[in-house]
């Protein structure tokens, strides 16, 4: 059998290896410094063969920036989604398996999650730890586990009355030796379908935290920061604003193509015969 390639797969692919290589070989494409390199004689100068991007207000090459930018966005939205899953996968499989209070406890406090906007929980987070990577990193992380933890307890519940899971406890697996050799396997792709299109939101929640000065700490660049700084320049230098909103834009679009795409390709409903 042979399947037709996803239209969104393959897109959601490009864009992010796109954007992945722009984090890692970007700044190596430029001879200017994002932080350091600041010349307010050539400041808010239009796109030209010397600044790709143009200049902001201090002068600072936006291309450098940007790319800079891409390292820390990224960064953020792989390492918090990445958070996110293991402590959504942790919960949601020993709730689907073990079941009884702990189910209940576990299930009270998704659903509380879920009424609260991540992005207010984050907020409230950073208003107490304050700005700065590691803040982000833990504010981020913490907040966006409960659809995962959805996911991974529904696909435990399935998973636990199968017969090789049954086969398991026949050999004398212990419970953890089962979930971790038996169900998180085979919950592998809706936690991939997950993570991508959290990563995503991990991106644009940085760039928003960022936005309000509660995220990365100016002058080390990041998208949201930049977008904060161009605020004031908007008619006079929209470029400053373009590129890295441009940057936050396809990057979110493209990993939500990415797990759209994937869903589509795991799930035998969608699948169609050349």
């Amino acid at each position: 059998m042979r399947f037709r390639p996803r239209f969104n797969l393959t897109l959601g692919l490009v864009v992010v290896t796109v954007m992945l290589l722009f984090a890692v070989v970007g700044p190596w494409l430029t001879p200017h410094d994002p932080i350091l390199d600041a010349d307010l004689m050539n400041s808010e100068m239009p796109p030209s063969w010397d600044h790709w991007f143009g200049t902001d207000s201090q002068g600072r090459d936006v291309f450098a920036r940007v790319a800079a930018g891409a390292r820390v966005s990224l960064t953020v939205g792989i390492v918090a989604q990445a958070i996110n899953s293991v402590i959504g996968i942790a919960l949601g499989v020993t709730a689907g398996y073990w079941g009884g209070w702990w189910d209940d406890f576990v299930n009270g406090v998704t659903n509380m999650m879920l009424a609260i906007p991540s992005l207010v929980f984050a907020l409230a987070i950073m208003a107490v730890l304050g700005p700065g990577l590691t803040s982000l990193l833990i504010a981020l992380g913490l907040t966006n586990w409960s659809w995962s933890c959805r996911i991974a307890r529904s696909s435990a519940l399935s998973l636990k009355s199968q017969g090789y899971v049954q086969a398991a406890r026949t050999l004398g697996y212990g419970d953890g030796r089962i979930m971790l050799t038996q169900l998180v396997p085979n919950m592998v792709g809706p936690v991939l379908v997950m993570a991508s299109l959290g990563i995503g939101e991990a991106v644009l929640a940085e760039a928003a935290l960022s936005f309000l000065g509660l995220g990365i700490r100016p002058p080390q660049p990041s998208w949201g920061n930049m977008l904060t700084d161009a605020r004031e320049a908007i008619r006079s230098a929209p470029w400053v604003t373009i590129f890295p909103g441009l940057a936050v834009f396809l990057t979110v679009l493209g990993f939500n193509l990415l797990g759209d795409g994937v869903r589509d390709w795991l799930d035998p409903r969608m699948q169609v015969r050349a």
